[in-house]
Order: C-alpha cells, then structure tokens, then sequence
C-alpha cells in the first residue's frame, strides 16, 4: 500500500462506512480472493478474471475462508498482512455479472449465510508483490477466532 491509496489510513474509508462512524478502525485496506473461487464461478458461466471483483491479491491452494482472524500472511521479500475478517459482497456484484451475488453469498445446511468472496486485511508492512510471491501462512498465537464480515 503507498501513500494516497484510497484504502490506506487508519480509521475507514468506504463511503458506507464513513457515514455510519467515521472512526472505526480500518480493518479492509487490502482485499484477497482465492483463485479456486474464480475457476468455479467460471465453470459456472460467469466469466470473472483476476482483480474482476476488486481483489488486491489472487491467491492459490490457502484455505483463505478457513483462517483465523489475525493470520499474518508473509507475501514476496517484505510485505505482511493481517487477515481481520470476511468480504460481504453487495448488491452491485450482480450489476458485473447478473447473477453473480447468488452465487457467492450461500447458505450451509443450518440456514447461516456463507460469504465466499474472499477476506479483508490490514497492511503491517509494506511492499512491493508480484504474480508469483510466496505466501507464508503464520497462525496468531493463543485462541483461534474465526473470521466474521467486516
């Protein structure tokens, strides 16, 4: 993330957000989707592309939806993120492909919504990241909470 980024900062800055309470915490700056989403939904009919529904990030083979809140994931030579929750997809996803909304926002057996459109993150150190950067995967110590929409 570099200085003038529209989702740097340390309060929020999505419109919606700011509107509700301009001094929550900033808990989405960067945006990460799994690649295995994008190959369903293109097996699917939609045709979606990397960056096609406002990811920062692509990965491929990390169980993003399974990771605690506070998983630090180590990209390329610098940079880290902190995993602080869900994506909630909105309405306007289906204004890119109709449709689209249905299939990324599902419900389990009991009934409970299950969000699919990646995870959010806060930068801890910035730098630069490339297509094929290793990503490490570190675990936040004590209690694992799981992710919720944020």
């Amino acid at each position: 993330m570099s200085t003038g980024d529209a989702h740097a900062g340390s309060t929020v800055q999505h419109r919606s957000r700011v509107r509700k309470n301009q001094d929550r915490p900033n808990l989405r700056q960067v945006h990460l989707i799994h690649r295995e989403l994008l190959d369903d939904l293109n097996g699917k009919g939609f045709d979606v592309s990397p960056a096609d529904l406002g990811e920062n990030i692509t990965t491929v083979g990390i169980d993003l939806l399974g990771l605690p809140r506070g998983t630090r994931l180590r990209i390329g030579p610098s940079a880290e993120i902190e995993v602080t929750g869900l994506r909630n997809p909105c309405a306007q996803i289906d204004d890119f492909r109709p449709g689209l909304l249905r299939e990324v926002l599902r419900r389990d057996t009991n009934g409970k919504v299950v969000r699919l459109t990646g995870v959010m993150g806060i930068v801890h150190v910035g730098g630069e990241v490339g297509p094929s950067d290793p990503i490490v995967v570190e675990l936040p110590c004590g209690a694992l909470e799981p992710l919720e929409c944020v």
